[in-house]
């Protein structure tokens, strides 16, 4: 009966050690495996800080305090704005705060500063751009957005980027750092 009891105890103990060992492998695959996601998501996407975003349907333009909009035409503090693309030239964006103006026959619609307001921006666009749309990235018939949020869920390159917004004005929410536009998220409003 004692051999009995040390065989199991024996085979308890290994089977402790096995399990052990096969947990430990698993959870070297599994960080190895969100590593690899993570690099493969590409640098842009890591290298930019986690700002806090604005309301994507705040009623007032967001403030850039201490930006003097007397001086040429310069880029927006780092951080998420709530705005739209006017114009691209040469890889550079003109873009301006945007609000959501609340309608008495629709929902609503975004607007930006008056004519003549002198409140715009301009930043070169990163080669690396993270660009959501909310339309797809070929015809813009298809919705690809966040259900939960209404933001852009399809990553397109820079050039459907570049190529739509400088024909349109579409609402976005356009991160800037380091005095580039590093990231834009089309808002879907119908």
């Amino acid at each position: 009966m004692t051999s009995m009891r040390g065989l199991l105890a024996a085979g308890a103990a290994g089977a402790v050690i096995l399990t052990s060992g096969v947990a430990a492998e698993a959870a070297t695959a599994s960080t190895a495996s969100t590593s690899g996601a993570a690099a493969r998501t590409g640098a842009a996407a890591s290298a930019i800080p986690d700002f806090k975003p604005p309301k994507i349907f705040g009623t007032t333009f967001q403030p850039d305090p201490g930006h003097d909009f007397t001086k040429a035409i310069h880029s927006r503090r780092d951080g998420i704005l709530r705005g739209w693309i006017t114009t691209v030239r040469g890889g550079t964006a003109e873009y301006v705060p945007i609000k959501w103006k609340k309608g008495t026959v629709t929902e609503g619609h975004f607007v930006g500063p008056a004519e003549g307001d002198a409140m715009a921006y301009a930043s070169p666009i990163a080669k690396d751009v993270v660009f959501l749309s909310a339309f797809g990235c070929k015809a813009m018939g298809s919705m690809t957005v966040d259900r939960n949020t209404g933001l852009g869920a399809k990553r397109c390159a820079r050039s459907v980027l570049i190529k739509r917004h400088a024909k349109m004005r579409m609402p976005s929410l356009i991160t800037v750092y380091k005095g580039k536009i590093v990231k834009v998220q089309e808002i879907y409003t119908p």
